[in-house]
């Protein structure tokens, strides 16, 4: 959720009065929604935003859509140790400034990391801290002498807290190998986790789809004697315990090699007649799509797709057909795999079903009266004779 933000300018914590402080209050609304608050009373200024601070004190800003800002404080001590007002990331460089009230001059400064003096590799009245280390969090301040009413005074500044962040974690990328997560079933597949940016102890987490408990841990997952229980989109988690960040999912295909080509309608020898509409289909018992045909008649490529429409066939057509099932590993196809079916012999002879019907119907007719008039005329000597 969106929250207030309190910015200064110039950006420095704790801010000093003499430095003409402005603050700007960013959130969800706008500048009229905007409250703001000073020493936790409500208090309105001439302009609501962008004005100079003209008291010390504690200051807060509030918008409706978005609550509270953090609390900025603004001094107007003798002497005052400043840090940077963004975030301090770990490897940067950081400098901590050591100011006397009104700029005046400080001699002798020393730095204070909790109760233990800080040596600056230079004197003066700044402290660089690189490459910036998580454990130089925490509270730091300085002592000097500051000229003031006319004599030097030795003084200690408030007390800073410094808080030291892990870069947050950016540009998480995974790859495989082999390249593109295509593998063959049995064989191994190993999938890599990398980080462009992010400091810190990095803790890696695989997951594949929406499964809540993750497969693995450490910046590789090794996926060995494959199945088709490990296809599915993969991706990996990596935190620094400040932040988070997963990679785009990658597709892990175990490809199954086309096996068992076949034709239908079947058998092997194939009677047709001319003009029936014939259509022959190309099935594969095995095989991961996608899955490529192509058509061979009497060894020569003929057609693609599954299905071969040879429409109302002719004579012509009498020739052993088959079908070549086709897939591949990889986009660049770098290994493939072929299914040739057996071949199917189509043979189309003449005439069509229909008039080979009638004429065994006729045929059958002629030879039930043939029989009729023998029972008859047998019938009939019989009855002669044996009168």
């Amino acid at each position: 959720a969106q929250t207030t933000q309190l910015l200064v300018e110039p950006p420095w914590r704790p801010a000093v009065l003499w430095d003409r402080v402005t603050p700007t209050c960013q959130g969800l609304g706008t500048t009229s929604d905007t409250t703001w608050y000073v020493n936790e009373q409500s208090w309105q200024p001439k302009e609501l935003d962008n004005f100079t601070v003209t008291d010390s004190g504690t200051y807060q800003c509030y918008r409706p859509g978005s609550g509270f800002s953090h609390t900025v404080s603004v001094l107007n001590d003798l002497l005052v140790l400043q840090v940077p007002a963004w975030a301090l990331l770990e490897g940067y460089t950081v400098t901590l400034r050591c100011q006397g009230w009104g700029d005046r001059s400080v001699t002798g400064v020393q730095f204070y990391h909790g109760d233990e003096e800080v040596k600056s590799p230079r004197p003066g009245t700044e402290l660089s801290l690189s490459p910036l280390q998580l454990n130089d969090s925490g509270h730091y301040h300085c002592e000097s002498q500051v000229y003031s009413r006319g004599s030097q005074e030795w003084r200690k500044s408030s007390p800073v807290k410094m808080m030291a962040h892990e870069i947050p974690i950016l540009w998480v990328s995974m790859w495989a190998q082999p390249p593109g997560g295509q593998v063959e079933p049995g064989h191994h597949l190993v999938l890599s986790c990398e980080v462009a940016v992010g400091t810190g102890p990095l803790s890696f987490t695989w997951h594949r789809g929406g499964s809540g408990a993750p497969l693995g841990t450490g910046p590789r997952l090794e996926l060995r004697h494959t199945g088709d229980n490990d296809s599915g989109h993969y991706h990996c988690q990596v935190s620094n315990g400040d932040s988070m960040e997963e990679s785009v999912p990658l597709n892990v295909t175990v490809l199954v090699p086309v096996a068992n080509a076949t034709i239908t309608p079947g058998p092997l020898s194939h009677q047709v007649h001319t003009g029936d509409n014939v259509s022959l289909c190309c099935l594969v018992q095995l095989g991961s799509a996608p899955v490529t045909f192509t058509w061979l008649c009497d060894g020569k490529e003929l057609d693609q797709g599954p299905i071969l429409e040879l429409g109302d066939v002719d004579v012509g057509h009498s020739s052993p057909y088959q079908c070549v099932a086709t897939n591949q590993l990889g986009q660049d196809g770098h290994r493939v795999f072929r299914a040739l079916s057996p071949e199917l012999a189509l043979e189309v002879t003449p005439g069509s079903p229909w008039v080979t019907a009638v004429a065994a119907g006729v045929g059958g007719s002629l030879l039930f009266l043939v029989l009729l008039v023998a029972v008859i005329v047998g019938w009939h000597w019989q009855h002669c004779l044996g009168g």
